[in-house]
């Protein structure tokens, strides 16, 4: 059991550093990683432009379950509508752009298949 909850961890932690990579070399600037609120945990917080941006990264090393970016759900949709509005409370961010980014990787045995979707999850939160 341990060895399987740390390989998945590993999967992860792997998948957010190379989202992390991807996003900088898009131009996204890294805030903050792993923040946990109410509600839930957003992967990564970053700044694009004027935007402020919560990522969520998923990592699959196969597609038996289908795409990493179908994993994410409705209810981790609400869990990062909470978290999101969580951050922009606790850090005073009124009156800015916000949007939620998923980063879709795919571990292969090739170099990684990274796929960015602006805006994937609609946040509806008032600033």
């Amino acid at each position: 059991m341990f060895a399987s909850f740390f390989r998945r961890w590993r999967v992860g932690k792997t998948g957010e550093d190379l989202a992390a990579d991807a996003l900088a070399r898009r131009g996204y600037r890294l805030v903050e990683r792993n923040y946990r609120g109410r509600g839930g945990e957003i992967d990564l917080v970053a700044r694009e432009n004027d935007e402020w941006v919560f990522v969520e990264v998923k990592t699959r090393t196969n597609q038996k379950f289908g795409r990493p970016e179908e994993a994410v759900g409705a209810r981790k949709k609400r869990g990062l509508r909470k978290a999101a509005a969580a951050y922009c409370a606790q850090h005073k961010i009124r009156d800015a752009v916000v949007r939620c980014d998923v980063v879709a990787i795919l571990l292969t045995d090739a170099a990684p298949e990274i796929t960015v979707f602006k805006d994937a999850v609609a946040l509806d939160i008032l600033l």
